[in-house]
């Protein structure tokens, strides 16, 4: 079994193709980190929006219980 066969390809492939896939999977990889970049960046918002939740909740109970 030669390395061609073993990914899929046939042996004689032509080079133009070989790059028009090379050129696919470097789209695929730019799209994939920007979306990666994106769904980081939403979850740092939503923990910073739960941690200030968190502070007023915490601020609220501590104030009802020093009121008692």
């Amino acid at each position: 079994m030669s390395w061609f066969s073993k990914w899929g390809f046939d042996e004689k492939i032509p080079m133009d193709d070989v790059y028009k896939r090379l050129d696919k999977l470097e789209e695929r990889i730019k799209m994939l980190e920007e979306e990666n970049l994106e769904i980081i960046n939403e979850l740092y918002s939503l923990g910073n929006s739960l941690d200030a939740r968190i502070d007023i909740l915490v601020e609220h109970c501590c104030r009802t219980n020093s009121d008692v």
